[in-house]
């Protein structure tokens, strides 16, 4: 294991959770603006632009590299 997969190793609980906050904070705000909110579909449109986030952040920062994926 590199020193780089031992680091993520590490931070990989503490990423999961702060995305999860991200996730949860977004709900939060839908549940507030919206008195008869649909939770499934609210969270189904919350992942579905949190994942084209990241396939854009991934986009910006490797370009067409696809291994790690």
């Amino acid at each position: 294991m590199t020193p780089l997969e031992k680091e993520l190793a590490k931070m990989q609980s503490s990423i999961k959770k702060e995305m999860k906050l991200i996730y949860k904070a977004n709900m939060h705000i839908f549940d507030w603006d919206l008195p008869e909110n649909d939770e499934q579909q609210a969270a189904r449109l919350i992942l579905n632009t949190m994942q084209k986030a990241l396939d854009e952040l991934r986009e910006e920062t490797l370009g067409n590299e696809t291994s790690g994926k």
